[in-house]
């Protein structure tokens, strides 16, 4: 897993690449929750995000949970067909505002 994060007009964007799976979602949830303190919104980039396991699916309901927490809003780019339709069969798109482009994302992040 590769995790690389940039901030553009004050939307802190993070870039999960590879599996995000048992071996790697305490990583990940670390990294991102961490980051939560120092952000005003998070635009989670999962297009290069190759598999999702039911551990990984774990970690990024606690990391929304903890982004509600800190009042921090939170959206999903790039999320793959198959993504979308495992998020969408469990309920995490309740959750998640899925968005189209980066652009989209730091637009609709920053109307918060």
């Amino acid at each position: 897993m590769q995790i690389a994060q940039r901030t553009l007009d004050s939307v802190t964007i993070v870039s999960l690449m590879g599996e995000l799976d048992a071996r790697t979602a305490s990583i990940v949830q670390d990294r991102l929750v961490s980051g939560l303190s120092t952000s005003s919104a998070v635009l989670l980039d999962l297009a290069e995000l190759r598999y999702v396991s039911s551990a990984g699916l774990r970690t990024m309901l606690m990391v929304y949970r903890q982004a509600q927490t800190k009042d921090v809003p939170i959206a999903l780019v790039g999320v793959s067909h198959p993504l979308r339709g495992i998020l969408s069969a469990t309920g995490f798109l309740r959750f998640f505002q899925v968005v189209d482009s980066v652009t989209e994302g730091i637009a609709v992040l920053r109307k918060d």
